[in-house]
């Protein structure tokens, strides 16, 4: 049985064998190319979650009606890209060899690589919705393939082409453009479409990677490479909401970097998606 962790994130009190869902953070920014500062996110999410509310108005649900827990930050070493993948993919087939359902806080996106790995391996078929300003899809990045900007073109080469959703890009270099254009759907600038998208998938196993700077950055500034437009909260919302239409067997959220929002804005946007997606993936 994993330990419980005393610091926890609100309404996520429940011991890891009574859980329907985990929770854990991936604090590890080692290959961010800009602004560092996203390793802090899963502990400032816990310790200002206590500023909103279990109960959630936009779904008539309550933190308190399921049972999650929260696993803490997972332990890295420095320097050793490969091992923190290794450490977020062994956690991964825990939990979902388990029978559990999870939502990894970031951490840079790339170590979203690392659930995905033990995710794919678990569902064959797997299927990934990806929410970012960011396209993701270089070879290599800095002459290295485990970066945050190749972390989709890691994962397209797991499950193939046709099964990466993206929304919202609205940054990338050319040839991550044609690559999108051949190998993954993209929709550029915006949710449009996303419904279509969702009707699509209703009976897939679907993974859910959503890097917070997908949000117009006057709304999240707190983040290591913000992109000017972007979507609103309330857009983000209402697309995070068609997700109960799916069977979400796992999650990732990233790119907060909260040292760059002083006002505590950032954060806060961040612990209320995350309430919302733990209420739309445990059923």
């Amino acid at each position: 049985m994993l330990n419980k962790n005393i610091h926890s994130f609100l309404g996520c009190e429940s011991e890891y064998n009574d859980a329907q869902t985990v929770i854990f953070g991936a604090p590890f920014d080692g290959t961010t190319s800009f602004r560092p500062g996203t390793r802090f996110a899963g502990s400032e999410m816990r310790n200002t979650s206590f500023g909103i509310e279990t109960f959630s108005p936009y779904q008539d649900k309550d933190l308190f009606d399921i049972r999650v827990f929260d696993g803490g930050d997972l332990e890295f070493p420095f320097g050793n890209v490969e091992k923190v993948l290794k450490i977020i993919k062994n956690y991964t087939e825990k939990v979902l060899n388990d029978n559990k359902k999870f939502i990894m806080i970031g951490g840079e996106h790339l170590v979203s690589l690392g659930s995905i790995r033990a995710t794919a391996e678990k569902y064959g078929d797997l299927h990934i919705i990806h929410f970012d300003a960011h396209a993701d899809l270089r070879n290599e990045y800095l002459g290295e393939q485990l970066s945050h900007a190749c972390v989709m073109r890691r994962a397209h080469e797991i499950v193939g082409d046709g099964k990466i959703y993206q929304f919202g890009i609205r940054s990338g270099d050319r040839d991550e453009f044609l690559f999108a254009e051949n190998h993954t759907f993209m929709q550029k600038f915006d949710l449009q479409n996303f419904k279509t998208v969702v009707d699509k998938l209703r009976d897939k196993k679907v993974y859910f990677s959503l890097d917070l700077d997908i949000l117009d950055p006057s709304i999240f500034c707190g983040t290591g490479t913000p992109e000017a437009g972007g979507v609103s909260f309330i857009q983000l919302l209402d697309s995070i909401l068609l997700l109960r239409k799916l069977d979400i067997v796992g999650a990732d959220i990233n790119e907060l970097s909260p040292i760059y929002d002083q006002s505590g804005v950032s954060t806060a946007v961040a612990n209320k998606i995350l309430r919302e997606l733990l209420l739309i993936i445990t059923k």
